[in-house]
């Protein structure tokens, strides 16, 4: 052979071998349905290695690399990419791939990095990725992969990365994972895995990170951590175990995180941990069964910052020795029996005013008493929570809190604590937002240096001895949203400016003190207010009619007063009412006969004058609902009231002119209702006529309709196999109507239902010329007869196999993954999308009215789709608007519906917008707005806006954190500063979304963000987890 000649033959199979690798990459291309972000322009004709995220070696121009990271990319993978033969490093995680994991992967020997983390796959782990022996990372979290991790991974001899969590991975975790000896990352949190912490831990002498939280392990910690010298990671909570922390794991003096929250483990901490774990950073075991004394050498360490031992057993006296250093942030001791019965427990504040960084200190619900020392006041400016609650302390409270600037949360209640508080310098804690001071002994006027706090939010100062007037200037405070100022001795008028605090809406209650006067008509103001309670006091005069403005009460109790006067009639706007009290005060007249339109659960009127006949409707129905007694001129009712029966003089005189009336009235309204009949016939014809409108529901051009008789065989005869699920006017089918359109899903409407063929109307115009990829699709539409000759109707659409939103967000048998914080936002932006073309680019204005998470459908790539358009309505031009206005009535379903449809209000998009608020809190909460935890004054919109502060994180779902702080935080080995910043990044997106959602379930539709706002918001929180944008959240 011609020397000469042999480089042009290596050149020749060298572009051969690129054209292959071309093809491999286009092939990949073709699976990819969408690329928001432009990743694959550049993939055309120009030269492979040029090709953005593509990375090729230099000397042959083989492909080394594929980064298609972040790139909001819908599809799924090629297995063509198993044709890259020289790849070493494949990064296409934080996408939306989904589809099975390629077993063809498994053909790429020079393979070292497999990161698909945060997508959508499927299936099971390929057992053939063990043949890539060269992999050093594999990284398949955050997905919705099952069955077991395949033991035969242990093959993969240099894997130093292994994760797997917040999947859906079942089994054991195999002991043959005990050879990869080269392992530093084992990662495996949110599974379901059977079994224990498997022993071959202990054989991992490499490994640095553990991380096996909410995996439903139980049995006992292992005692095999005597030779992992490296080891500084450890996460095991919320699993099952039992007994005590092994000597071992004490004894790994590199450890710097120990988490093992919300087990069951028993035991003490050793005297001597803080000098056996000199390089301990957190050390968390809450809502655990540990007991004993808390080791001095634990506070000792200079490296510690948090220490969170709540809801244990822990006893004995607190004592902190005074050190040159302390890093201390977060100190949680709560919920022990802390406590020696000295008076003397304080004297630990002291060693802690060195810990300049502290922010975080509860040592609530123990058994303390003594004194608060006045060096209380030395602590950090920076402590934000401070909770001394439920202990047994006594004295005064000290003048120095007012030192302690930083405060956001002063919690001091149930104990025995007494004296004045006006030594306090109350301005000075201008960022306090909760103060409660509750069931102690303290006296004296409230101070109006109180009305200072301007971002005050709970102020509670019930059960105490106050006395003098309320002070005026607490009408400053106007971010309160509940005051509690019940069981004390205050005298005097309620002041009038306390009535224009329109953020009132948890609760108003001054109960049990000697108030006296009348209650001001500005109690009207109190819109948003779940609950006022002004029982046992001296109030007088008239109820007034002003407090119908008061929609959103639920519960209200004017019980043992002096108001007199009949009950206003206004009261029957109380829709929400479940609970009035109004006995022992001097109200006459006849019970009004609205309650029984009110969903009263308890109605309390006794011992009043009340007079006449007591109805046997709505709440008057139940006689253990009603009190009633001490109303000696009432008669009827149902018979457990033990009323007496109402005698009416000559009934049969009376009963003929009572039939005489109401037949005349009857025969005119005949008359008229014709006459306006036969008017409105005659004038809407020529007007329907001018205006061409069409009442087919859906353009016959653009659906073609179906017989009943297709579609009973596309499901079966309707079978139940077929069903899929159920709404408010209709069952929905899955069938298969023929080849080309696939699995659809069948809409067959309950015509037997009020509303059902009206839900039919409603759901083809809205749609029928809708069109978004955010919106369900209609394929087709049937309307006819079945084979009884009855009336039917039904819609079909293209079928969403993901389910809807409400079963992955409450999936109550855990087969489904939990939604990341990055597919909750995505989803959320879709509805916002939809939202924000149903209301500003259809040409009219569709409000959908029922917007709830069962009617968000999921299709394959986890898009959003919203339907269920059966209570939706197009809103009419201005001037129709007016010309033929309407109550709608109760429109959508209770939780998610706008309040304002409830008292008869026009619908309109920012209704919408109110039900989409609740859907993102329930989204970021995995709370349902009926939930049995929310009632007594509390709702989802309020619970989410009394956590905007401090307390937004304690109310998300704990995956959301878990995110970052479980796994993504050490996925690269980030420490440090890294790793709080891109966990403050986590924390900042969940503030904002709050704050959205908030903001869209505002009580006034005025005041809600629209659906262009939400989408440009939600935009730059998609971004901010992406990487692309710094976000700045105004509530950190």
């Amino acid at each position: 052979m011609n020397i000469a000649a042999f480089p042009a033959v290596i050149h020749a199979q060298n572009c051969t071998t690129c054209v292959g690798d071309r093809v491999a990459l286009l092939a990949i291309k073709s699976k990819i349905k969408e690329d928001p972000k432009g990743h694959m322009i550049s993939w055309n004709d120009s030269l492979h290695c040029q090709w953005e995220g593509v990375t090729c070696n230099p000397n042959h121009q083989r492909v080394i690399a594929l980064n298609l990271s972040d790139g909001g990319l819908l599809g799924s993978l090629s297995p063509s990419i198993a044709n890259l033969t020289f790849l070493r490093e494949i990064q296409l995680q934080n996408n939306f791939l989904s589809g099975e994991i390629p077993p063809e992967v498994g053909r790429l020997f020079l393979l070292q990095e497999l990161s698909l983390y945060n997508n959508s796959f499927q299936g099971n782990i390929p057992a053939s990725l063990s043949n890539c022996s060269n992999l050093q990372v594999l990284d398949l979290s955050q997905n919705i992969l099952v069955g077991n991790i395949p033991a035969s991974l242990s093959n993969c001899s240099n894997l130093r990365s292994l994760v797997l969590g917040q999947n859906n991975l079942v089994g054991k975790i195999p002991e043959e994972l005990g050879s990869l000896l080269m392992l530093n990352q084992l990662i495996l949190p949110v599974n379901n895995f059977s079994g224990g912490i498997p022993r071959f831990i202990g054989s991992l002498t490499s490994l640095e990170i553990l991380s096996l939280g909410k995996c439903g392990l139980g049995g006992s910690i292992p005692d095999v951590f005597h030779r992992l010298s490296y080891l500084t990671f450890i996460v095991l909570v919320e699993n099952k175990l039992v007994g005590s922390i092994p000597p071992s794991l004490y004894n790994l003096s590199s450890l710097e995180i120990l988490l093992l929250d919300d087990n069951r483990l028993t035991g003490r901490l050793p005297t001597n941990l803080g000098s056996m774990q000199p390089h301990l950073q957190a050390l968390s075991i809450p809502d655990n069964h540990f007991s004993g004394p808390l080791p001095t050498s634990v506070l000792s360490s200079s490296n510690l910052e948090i220490l969170d031992l709540s809801r244990n057993n822990f006893s004995g006296k607190l004592v902190i020795t005074s050190r040159e250093a302390c890093n201390l942030e977060v100190l949680y001791l709560g919920s022990n029996h802390f406590g020696s019965g000295e008076d003397d427990e304080m004297t630990f504040i002291e060693a802690l005013s060195i810990c300049k960084n502290l922010r975080m200190l509860d040592i609530g619900y123990n058994q303390m008493k003594g004194f608060l020392p006045h060096s209380l006041g030395n602590l950090s400016n920076t402590l934000s929570f401070l909770s001394l609650a439920s202990n047994a302390f006594s004295g005064g409270l000290p003048s120095s809190v007012g030192n302690l600037s930083g405060l956001t949360s002063l919690d001091l209640s149930n104990n025995k604590l007494k004296g004045t508080i006006n030594q306090v310098n109350f301005s000075n804690l201008g960022s306090l937002q909760k103060l409660d001071l509750k069931n102690n002994s303290f006296s004296g006027n409230i101070p109006g240096s109180l009305g200072n706090l301007s971002l005050l939010i709970e102020l509670d100062l019930g059960l105490n001895e106050f006395n003098g007037s309320m002070p005026s200037s607490l009408g400053n405070c106007k971010r309160l949203i509940k005051l509690s100022i019940d069981q004390n001795n205050l005298t005097g008028e309620i002041p009038r400016k306390l009535f224009e605090l329109s953020t009132l809406s948890i609760s108003l209650n001054l109960g049990g003190n000697q108030l006296s006067g009348e209650l001001p008509q500005e109690v009207g103001n109190l819109k948003n207010l779940n609950e006022i309670i002004l029982e046992n006091n001296r109030l007088s005069g008239d109820l007034p009619t002003t407090i119908s403005s008061c929609s959103s009460l639920v519960n209200l109790d004017i019980s043992n007063n002096f108001f007199q006067g009949t009950l206003p009639s206004s009261l029957r706007s109380l829709r929400a009412l479940q609970t009035f009290d109004a006995s022992h005060n001097n109200f006459t007249g006849k019970i009004p006969t609205y309650f029984e339109e009110i969903p009263l659960e308890n109605l309390n009127i006794s011992f009043n004058g009340f007079e006449g006949e007591v109805s046997s409707k709505g709440v008057f129905s139940n006689a253990s609902a009603v009190s009633l007694v001490g109303n000696n001129r009432l008669c009827g009712g149902v018979p457990e009231l033990r009323l007496p029966k109402c005698h009416s003089t000559n009934p049969k005189k009376k009963k003929w002119l009572r039939f005489a009336v109401i037949s005349a009235i009857l025969l005119v309204a005949v008359l008229i209702g014709i006459a306006v009949v036969v008017f409105f016939v005659f004038y809407r014809t020529k007007s329907e006529i001018k205006d061409d409108v069409s009442h087919e529901p859906i353009s016959r051009e653009s659906l073609v309709q179906v017989s009943y008789e297709m579609l009973y065989k596309a499901t079966d005869g309707f079978s139940t196999k077929n069903f899929i699920g159920e709404g408010s006017f209709s069952s929905v089918y899955r069938g298969n109507l023929d080849a080309d359109s696939g699995i659809v899903a069948i809409k067959v409407l309950n015509l037997h239902r009020r509303g059902g063929s009206k839900s039919f109307i409603a759901e083809c115009e809205a749609l029928k010329n809708a069109r978004h990829r955010n919106l369900a699709k209609v394929i087709t539409c049937c309307s006819g007869i079945d084979f009884q000759g009855n009336e039917f109707k039904a819609i079909v659409y293209e079928f969403l196999p993901n389910g809807t939103l409400d079963q992955w967000l409450h999936d109550v048998q855990n087969k489904l993954p939990r939604l990341s914080l990055l597919q909750r936002v995505c989803v959320a932006l879709d509805v916002a999308y939809a939202l924000e073309y149903l209301h500003r680019h259809t040409g009219k204005t569709i409000v959908h009215c029922d917007l709830k998470p069962s009617n968000i459908l999921l299709d394959e790539d986890m898009v959003a789709h919203v339907g269920d358009f059966g209570l939706s309505k197009i809103l009419q031009p201005e001037y129709k608007i007016r010309q033929h206005s309407s109550s709608t009535g109760v429109r959508g379903t209770v939780g998610y519906a706008a309040p304002e449809y409830g008292l008869g209000s026009q619908v309109s998009p920012s209704g919408d917008m109110y039900s989409y608020g609740i859907l993102l809190l329930e989204m970021i909460t995995c709370k349902k707005p009926t939930d049995v935890m929310f009632g007594d004054g509390l709702t989802l919109h309020s619970y989410a806006k009394k956590s905007m502060g401090v307390g937004a994180l304690e109310i998300v779902d704990p995956l959301l954190l878990n995110d970052e702080d479980g796994k993504l935080a050490m996925r690269k080995n980030e420490r440090g500063i890294a790793q709080k910043t891109r966990y403050k990044k986590t924390q900042n997106c969940l503030h904002l979304l709050i704050e959205i959602g908030v903001s869209c379930s505002t009580e006034s539709p005025q005041y809600r963000m629209d659906a262009q706002c939400v989408v440009e918001e939600l935009r730059i929180v998609k971004d901010d987890i992406l990487g692309k944008s710094t976000l700045v959240s105004s509530s950190i």
